[in-house]
């Protein structure tokens, strides 16, 4: 008995053989808009009938896309779990370089990564904290890997790339020099005339300038100055360094015999502590230009009193102090900008999120170190 079932493009005739075999011929021409309609027909034919095996007769097809491929493997799937067998007859050339094109192993396969699940708030918080220490042991093992290769550039400053270390201290340092002096201008107006609002009610003016010296030389200098180098730096070392492990350029550097991390870490770790100190000087400079614009114009003080009185204020302590600190922040910017860049893994996505990573962290641990360093100083003083 031969059944044929007509659709627009393709026909599928059906034929029941000896040996409860059904034969499915299918010819004319299935492309994307018929692939549901394919599907449809050949998931009836076994709801009235159940056979032995089923051969699907693919001789009379005059062309066949990846859609008509995806529709033929999903009725293959129906077929596997009712437990008939079934065989290709008469496959033309073309069609199976067609069908050869689609992994079906592949499709088959569990996803790498489970379907995601909200838990509890315990779990959330054991993920949370997992993640924490996995980053906290991946920073560590940086760090570990950053003073290793400082030691040996060290024993041995030839290798330095000292072409390379100028190019990012022109990068970190110079390009940087408007807004960082824009900034620590602004905060120095701030901080001067909102205290001047306080003090002046106690014929107080002359406090001003000291109030403004210690604040920006001890604290928003050197804190101000390191976030901005952090917003500027940590960001670009992380998208550099990530592209390159993107396009694979740090494995073939590591194939060619070149330490990355010497190669492309040290000298940027080398021009962010010689340049970040220099600009947290001259951070405190504008900060305090911008609190004696305030002084002479609102308080009727003159540019002697105001850089006396500020220049008294500042002890050599807080100066040192302040220098010591831009150091370490340098060293945490250069740190965390390139272990962000050397752990990235996958395409642009992942780069755009070490990037991020980067400034985040890099802030976060400048505040922390600052915090420390305030209360160590106090004792210490």
């Amino acid at each position: 008995m031969t059944v044929a079932a007509a659709q627009p493009g393709f026909t599928v005739r059906t034929t029941e053989e000896e040996g409860n075999r059904l034969l499915v011929a299918l010819a004319g021409r299935i492309a994307l808009d018929d692939a549901d309609r394919l599907l449809a027909a050949l998931e009836s034919l076994p709801e009235d009938r159940r056979p032995a095996s089923v051969g699907i007769d693919l001789a009379g097809i005059s062309y066949l896309d990846s859609a008509g491929v995806l529709a033929l493997w999903r009725w293959e799937q129906r077929l596997k779990e009712k437990g008939v067998p079934w065989s290709y007859l008469r496959v033309p050339d073309e069609v199976q370089r067609i069908m050869g094109l689609i992994d079906r192993e592949g499709i088959g396969r569990p996803p790498l990564h489970a379907e995601s699940r909200s838990g509890g708030i315990l779990e959330r918080v054991g993920g949370v904290s997992l993640g924490v220490y996995r980053d906290f042991d991946c920073l560590m093992t940086f760090l570990g890997d950053l003073l290793a290769a400082l030691v040996h550039l060290a024993v041995h400053p030839r290798e330095v790339r000292w072409d390379d270390v100028f190019f990012y201290m022109r990068r970190a340092g110079a390009d940087g020099l408007p807004i960082v002096a824009l900034i620590s201008l602004l905060i120095g107006l701030i901080i001067a005339f909102m205290s001047s609002l306080q003090l002046k009610q106690f014929g107080a003016n002359l406090y001003v300038a000291a109030l403004v010296a210690v604040a920006i030389v001890r604290e928003l200098g050197p804190i101000m100055t390191a976030i901005l180098v952090a917003g500027r730096s940590a960001s670009a070392f992380a998208a550099e360094i990530g592209t390159m492990r993107v396009n694979d350029e740090v494995d073939a550097l590591a194939t060619m015999g070149f330490d990355p991390i010497r190669f492309l870490a040290v000298p940027k770790l080398i021009a962010t502590l010689l340049v970040l100190p220099l600009l947290t000087l001259y951070a405190d400079l504008f900060g305090i230009l911008g609190g004696m614009i305030v002084g002479i114009m609102g308080l009727d003080l003159t540019a002697h009193t105001f850089l006396n009185t500020s220049r008294q204020s500042i002890t050599l302590f807080f100066l040192l102090s302040s220098l010591v600190k831009s150091l370490v922040f340098a060293f945490v910017i250069a740190w965390i900008g390139c272990q962000r860049g050397f752990q990235v893994q996958g395409g642009v996505e992942a780069v755009g999120e070490a990037t991020t990573s980067a400034v985040v962290t890099s802030i976060l641990l400048i505040v922390v170190v600052d915090s420390a360093f305030a209360v160590v100083l106090h004792y210490v003083n």
